[in-house]
């Protein structure tokens, strides 16, 4: 797969965000662009959107325990939880993934982890 440049991403993205947020509220899907393929859902007033290169399905169960970690953590997570706790969400997203492959399965142990 070739490397975007910059520009590239940032062309991608804006056709993404437009892509996404078009899209009726209970769908999720699988994008595949000329240079990258993109997988994303949406939960409540959340978009959660990955680059895929394996499974669209894997990538939507890790989106789906990725969400049910910020539930747990947060209450019921909104925008405004991952806004102000910036840091707490990305040390959770680092407690459940490392270098892009789930490293640690269990929610309790994510959660003991980033307490």
């Amino acid at each position: 797969m070739v490397c975007p440049t910059i520009k590239e991403k940032k062309k991608i993205t804006r056709e993404l965000v437009q892509i996404v947020l078009a899209q009726k509220p209970k769908c999720a899907a699988s994008l595949s662009g000329k240079i990258l393929k993109n997988v994303y859902e949406r939960y409540a007033s959340l978009y959660f959107c990955c680059e895929d290169q394996d499974n669209e399905l894997i990538t939507l169960e890790i989106i789906l325990h990725y969400v049910e970690l910020l539930d747990k953590y947060f209450g019921s997570v909104c925008e405004l939880d991952i806004i102000f706790n910036f840091k707490k969400e990305y040390f959770t997203l680092d407690g459940f993934l490392l270098g892009g492959e789930v490293k640690e399965t269990s929610k309790k142990n994510v959660l003991k982890a980033i307490e």
